[in-house]
């Protein structure tokens, strides 16, 4: 069972797909660049300035679902350049404060919209601890 999630407080969806769906305990967000809510327009400013916009508006994705950022478990980000990998990196990681998700970061040729970052994240709710069992024999 997947439930479709919406708000208002993230840039609409720019093609077919959703800001995020929620599948049990999981939130998988789809990946968002730095476009500003309101004008739908990718924010100016330095690699600092549009990386704080994306995960602004993977907060308002997560708020939606009543998550923060110590939800989350795994990210991945695009880069177009990765030279700006340590502007980024050092940006990433004011927004977690502690136990930071798994993550790649990947250089690609290109963004939509021309942006040169975007994230995506999962996300599980609860903190019901489950045990990881060997079953290779």
């Amino acid at each position: 069972m997947k439930k479709t999630i919406s708000t208002n407080e993230a840039p609409a969806a720019i093609g077919p797909y959703s800001q995020a769906v929620r599948s049990g305990r999981f939130l998988f967000c789809s990946g968002q660049i730095p476009l500003d809510p309101k004008s739908g327009q990718i924010v100016t400013g330095d690699i600092a300035t549009q990386t704080r916009r994306v995960l602004d508006n993977i907060a308002s994705i997560l708020r939606a679902e009543g998550m923060t950022f110590d939800n989350i478990v795994k990210t991945t980000i695009f880069l177009t350049n990765l030279d700006d990998f340590q502007t980024v990196n050092e940006t990433y990681g004011s927004y977690f404060k502690q136990d930071p998700p798994a993550r790649s970061t990947v250089q690609v040729s290109a963004l939509p919209r021309g942006a040169n970052v975007e994230i995506e994240v999962i996300a599980a709710s609860g903190d019901t601890e489950q045990t990881a069992y060997d079953t290779s024999g």
